[in-house]
């Protein structure tokens, strides 16, 4: 096995769990953070995976559609991010629903499967996270 090469580490320091706040070393990032359905007016770790991973997804299916020589349109992605209670504890689910205007079924599908086999944020949820696609 070859050794990694690091192309980016993100430096977050968190204070007070999902009540409290986040700020990136490089000062991009600061935000309030609040307990999902809660009284507070800051964003979620839930809702900061489903940015996160949409992005990364997004990029993900344009490099695969460029090696496959397929054009995209106006790509979009709406991420879902499920905090549930199973077993006594705390899972999540996740499900990108997927706008890939002016691709036949076949060919989105094609671009979706490539673009989760290579996304970064897909190898991470694979296997530990239930995750469903929709093509939309």
């Amino acid at each position: 096995m070859t050794q990694a090469q690091t192309l980016y580490t993100a430096k977050v320091h968190v204070a007070g769990g999902r009540d409290g706040s986040a700020r990136s070393d490089d000062g991009r990032l600061d935000i309030k953070l609040s307990t999902p359905g809660g009284p507070g007016s800051g964003t979620n770790p839930e809702q900061l995976l489903a940015a996160g991973w949409s992005a990364c997804f997004q990029g993900a299916m344009a490099i695969a559609a460029k090696q496959m020589d397929i054009e995209l349109g106006e790509v979009a992605v709406d991420a879902e991010i499920d905090l549930n209670l199973a077993g006594g504890g705390f899972v999540l689910a996740a499900r990108l629903n997927i706008s890939l205007p002016g691709l036949d079924w076949a060919a989105a599908h094609q671009v979706i499967e490539a673009a989760h086999r290579t996304c970064p944020y897909s190898k991470a949820l694979e296997g530990n996270v239930d995750i469903k696609f929709n093509l939309i």
